[in-house]
Order: C-alpha cells, then structure tokens, then sequence
C-alpha cells in the first residue's frame, strides 16, 4: 500500500477499494466517489456521444424514484432527444416564469431602496414611493415588469398628462428609470415602453406646449423700499427668516436647515453644505453687514443649532412659517420669488456681469465648457455685488457697480 504515506486514513484507503459504478440496469447507475458519497447517474448515449446525467443523490432519491427518472430520460433519447439539454431548458423557463412573477412594485421598491443611498436625501425616495403609489400602481402594480407595454404605460399618463402635467412627466420619467432596471435585472428584454424621445414624443404632446411655466410670484424691485420696512416691524421667527433669505438670496430650504456652525462671524460667510443644495455642491454666502446684524439679534435667544429653531425639540422651522408671514402683510409674492427680484434688479439696475448674479443665485452654469474651465465661486465679486444689493433693500442706493 504505497500511498498510505500520502496521509491516507484506513477508512479512506477502503473507500478508495469500494469506489466505482454499480449498473441496476437501462443505463441506471450507482456511482460511488472515494469519499464515500452516493449519487445515481443514466448513462446513455446519443449521436455518437456518451453522456452521463446526475440524478440525484441517494440520501434524497430512493431506488424506485431512481428508476423512475432514467426511464423518462430513456424514452427521450429514444425520440433523439438530449435529456441533459431539455433539463437545462426546462430550467430555463422556471426561470423565465420566475421574472415574469416579479410585479411592476416589486422592481419599483428594490430599485428605489437600491438607488435611494445615492440620492440627496430622503425626501427625493419619498416622492418616488408617493407618485408611483398615486398614480402608476393602481394600474400597473401588480402586473408582471416584463408585460408592461406603452398601453399600459399610457394607461397611466393620460389620465394626468394635460392637468397635472408636470407631475406626469415625473411619473414617466420614473417608470422609464424602474423598466430600464429590470431589463437588466433579466425581468424583461426590449425597448423601454415608457421612453420620451422617439416614443411618447408621438403619442403625448409636448409638455412644453400644454404646461406653461409656473413662476413663483415675486416683488417688483421698485417695491422693496416699502416692504423692507414693514417687513422689519413684523413679529416672529418667520420674518427673521424671511430677512433673510432676502438678504442673502437663498432658497427656502437653505435657510431653514442653517445652523450656527455654518456661520463664520469673523469670515462674514455662511457655508451651505452640498446636501441642502440643490446642485449638490458646497456654496459659500458673503454677509453683509445687515445678515450679520441680524444673526447676532438671533444669536442672543439661540435654542439649538438651528439658527431658525421650530416648535419641537431639536427641529428646523416649518417651511410655511415665511409664507404665514407674507399673507399677515397681505403681499401676493412666494419667499422664492424674492430671488428673482434680486435677479431682476441686477440685471437693470446694476453693472454686475450675469456669471455673479448667477453665482450668487447658486445657480449652475449652463455650458459646460465654461464651467470646466471657470472654477471658481466669483466669492470676491459676489461680496461686492450683495453689499449692494444691502443697501438698496435698506432704502440707500439703488445701484450698485462691478469693479
């Protein structure tokens, strides 16, 4: 027994002795390994070729089960069928049916979960769950992925297409987005059904051409002498707020969420981290004089790090209290519009170049070759330009020059 020096076991050496095949008959083997193991195998032959098909193991397949299975692989290569091959695509179509079993929500939810670490925050999965859940799942839910088809998807637009349009068009783009996935995934093959260009282009109108713009209301530039002062008077965080975002020409929700380690009072600069901008990028806030003034009034009843602290504990302003704010002045303008005042008063009243309104708007750049090339914040010029938008919403002078 030369290989017992190999670290062989008796107990394996006799297995090696007991190992083989052992024929019951119509290409019905039993195959026992050198370690012992126990599976059936069919032996058969077909084109020429010998092939030998698993069948399980005997622990899970008695004799009789056995036997069962070699005789319907026999009477296949009797037909000139491969036994081996039709198991493979009868696997298959499991398969198949398995994917097609996946309903419309199912992808929607793994794919919102899948995708929503990447997203901004947790508002953004929100909405997809809220407009799929209103609009696509009532009709398309619980069906298939793979048998939706552009009636379907129409099915779900129509409906909404010309009244809420701007919601559907959200809509489209996320049943696009959830098909593309399970295409993917292997639950459907195709074109996407819910694809715009080239597709729905010619079954819905434009959105361009049924839902015009829907601007935010704002105040005529001319009319900030007469509000700033009345706005001044007015009682409550709300105001401060809406001070504000004026004086700084932020969104709403940037404000909101600010908080006293953002603040550098000796840098006079506010630093929005890049997860409350809406570009997602870090935006740097010159304050004047009059921002700082008034975060010093705030500083002195400060409750939290929330400069603009709500009723509970720990928690942000709520975004209608600027709003409750206009209606008690009974002014027909939204806290947003103001940033178009602003715009708008740079534009004809100042000679400060569009890039540093712009930049002070947080605001993009359109071309991105400029915008490859041209870095910077315009932090130094933005200064200058909010210094004077200052001074014109305070009632000093209404102009302001670029260097």
């Amino acid at each position: 027994m030369p290989k017992r020096a190999a670290g062989l076991t008796a107990r394996q050496v006799q297995a090696q002795k007991n190992a083989g095949l052992f024929a019951d008959g119509g290409g019905l083997y039993l195959q026992v390994t050198p370690t012992g193991s126990r599976t059936w195998i069919y032996r058969f032959q077909l084109a020429g070729r010998r092939r030998d098909m698993g069948l399980g193991s005997t622990t899970d397949l008695p004799l009789a089960q056995a036997r069962e299975r070699a005789a319907a692989a026999r009477r296949l290569v009797s037909e000139g069928i491969d036994p081996i091959e039709q198991r493979k695509a009868n696997k298959a179509v499991v398969a198949l049916a398995h994917a097609k079993a996946v309903t419309f929500k199912d992808c929607a939810e793994t794919y919102i979960r899948s995708m929503s670490e990447g997203w901004r925050n947790a508002k953004h999965a929100s909405q997809w769950s809220s407009t799929l859940e209103t609009y696509a799942y009532p009709e398309i839910g619980g069906l298939p992925v793979g048998s939706i088809d552009t009636g379907l998807v129409c099915k779900v637009l129509e409906p909404i297409w010309k009244t809420k349009t701007e919601t559907a068009s959200r809509v489209r783009g996320r049943i696009e987005s959830i098909l593309d996935y399970a295409r993917v995934r292997g639950y459907r093959s195709g074109e996407n059904p819910a694809r715009w260009k080239g597709h729905l282009d010619n079954i819905l109108p434009a959105k361009s051409v049924i839902a015009k713009p829907n601007h935010h209301a704002s105040l005529a530039y001319a009319d900030m002498r007469v509000f700033w002062p009345r706005l001044q008077v007015q009682d409550g965080m709300g105001a401060r707020a809406l001070e504000f975002v004026i004086l700084t020409v932020t969104r709403s929700g940037e404000t909101f969420g600010a908080r006293w380690p953002e603040i550098d009072f000796e840098a006079s600069v506010w630093t929005i981290p890049s997860v409350r901008m809406k570009a997602g990028t870090e935006h740097r806030v010159p304050l004047t004089d009059s921002a700082l003034a008034l975060l010093r009034k705030l500083s002195s009843v400060r409750m939290n790090d929330f400069i603009f602290p709500g009723q509970g504990i720990d928690r942000p302003l709520s975004n209608m209290a600027m709003q409750a704010t206009l209606r008690r002045m009974k002014v027909d303008v939204t806290p947003h519009g103001f940033r178009s005042t602003f715009r708008t008063w740079g534009a004809e009243q100042t000679s400060f170049p569009a890039e540093v309104l712009e930049a002070a708007l947080a605001h993009t750049r359109g071309d991105k070759v400029i915008a490859a090339y041209q870095r910077g914040d315009l932090f130094a010029k933005r200064r200058e330009l909010m210094g004077a938008w200052a001074t014109f919403v305070s009632g000093g002078n209404s102009a302001g020059s670029s260097p």
